[in-house]
C-alpha cells in the first residue's frame, strides 16, 4: 500500500525517469525531423532544448509556473490567519513552512509548486480565502502540503515545461514541412520509402505532444487521490476537504490565469470540464474524490 514515504521515493525516481524519457524523445524527434528535411538544424535545436529545458525544469519550473499564474507573495502580516493554518499544519506534517502566494482570482482554488520541501510554494486564490471557512481552508492547505511531502510538486511542475517544449518543437516541424521549408532528401532517398518516412515524421509530430499531454494528465489524476487521503489524515477531519471540494466544484467563476499546461496543478480543474472523456480529464471526477473522503474512517 502506498504511503507518504513510499510515494515520495517513487516520485523522485519518476521525476528523473520522466526527464530522461523527454530528453530521449526530444532528441529522437530532432534526428527524425533533420533526416526528413535534410537539415541538421532540427537535431541541433533538439539537443540544445533537451539539455537546457532539463536544467530549467528542475531549477526554474516553479518560477515559470508562478509567472504564468500571476501569483504574488504575501507576508504574515498580510494574512495572519492563513499563515497560522499553514504553520500549524506544517508542524503536524513535519515539513518546513512553504512560501505563500496569492492570485487575484475569484474562483476558489489552490496549488503547490517547487522542486523540494525546502523550496516549496503554496498558491491560493483570493476566492478561496473569501468563500471557504476555516476547516475547509485547512483541508485544502493539508492537501497541498501532502503534495509537497509526497514530492509531487517537482514531478508535476517539470512536466509543464517538458511537455510544452515537445509540443512547440513538433509544431515547428509541421509548419516548416507544410510550408515547404527545409531541403528534401536527394533522389536516392526518394520514392515510397521517402514518402513513408515523411508520413511517419508528420504522425510523430502530431502524436508526440498528445502523448506528452496524456502522461501529464495520468500523473495528475493518480496523485490527487493520494493527496486527498494524506491531507485528510493530516487534519484528522476528512469532511473539511470534502466540503471544500464541493464548494470549489460548484463555483462557476472563471480562473483567467489558468492554462491547459498548468490546469493539472490545481486542487480542482480550473476549467470545470464535464464533457470530455476520462482520458483527457486533468483530475479524477470530483464526486469520486468526495465519496472516498466521506468513506474514510479516522
Amino acid at each position: 500500500m502506498a504511503t507518504l514515504y513510499t510515494q515520495a521515493e517513487s516520485n523522485t525516481r519518476k521525476t528523473f525517469f520522466l526527464i530522461t524519457i523527454f530528453v530521449v524523445v526530444l532528441i529522437a524527434l530532432g534526428w527524425l525531423f533533420s533526416y526528413l528535411l535534410n537539415d541538421s538544424i532540427f537535431l541541433v535545436i533538439a539537443v540544445i532544448l533537451a539539455v537546457g529545458q532539463s536544467f530549467a525544469s528542475y531549477w526554474y519550473s516553479d518560477k515559470i509556473v508562478l509567472g504564468i499564474s500571476h501569483a504574488q507573495p504575501i507576508k504574515k502580516e498580510d494574512d495572519p490567519e492563513l499563515y497560522r493554518i499553514v504553520e500549524n499544519l506544517c508542524i503536524t506534517a513535519g515539513l518546513p513552512a512553504p512560501k505563500i502566494y496569492i492570485t487575484n482570482e475569484t474562483q476558489p482554488n489552490a496549488f503547490a509548486t517547487g522542486r523540494d520541501k525546502n523550496h516549496a510554494v503554496i498558491v491560493v486564490t483570493k476566492g478561496l480565502l473569501e468563500k471557504l471557512d476555516k476547516t475547509e481552508t485547512e483541508g485544502v492547505i493539508a492537501h497541498e502540503l501532502s503534495h509537497i511531502g509526497n514530492r509531487d510538486i517537482l514531478l508535476s511542475t517539470a512536466v509543464v515545461v517538458l511537455a510544452g517544449i515537445i509540443a512547440i518543437f513538433s509544431n515547428l516541424f509541421l509548419r516548416i514541412s507544410f510550408w515547404g521549408g527545409g531541403r528534401r532528401r536527394d533522389s536516392k532517398d526518394s520514392g515510397y520509402l521517402g514518402l513513408i518516412l515523411l508520413v511517419l515524421g508528420i504522425v510523430a509530430a502530431i502524436l508526440a505532444p498528445v502523448i506528452a499531454t496524456l502522461i501529464r494528465l495520468a500523473i495528475s489524476r493518480k496523485r490527487e487521490f493520494l493527496a486527498d487521503v494524506d491531507g485528510a489524515l493530516l487534519t484528522r477531519y476528512p469532511e473539511g476537504l470534502a466540503s471544500a471540494l464541493e464548494k470549489i466544484a460548484a463555483d462557476e467563476s472563471p480562473l483567467k490565469t489558468a492554462s491547459t499546461t498548468t490546469a493539472h496543478l490545481y486542487i480542482s480543474n480550473p476549467f470545470k470540464e464535464k464533457k470530455f472523456s476520462n482520458l483527457f480529464m486533468t483530475h479524477p471526477p470530483i464526486e469520486e474524490r468526495i465519496k472516498a473522503l466521506r468513506e474514510m474512517e479516522i
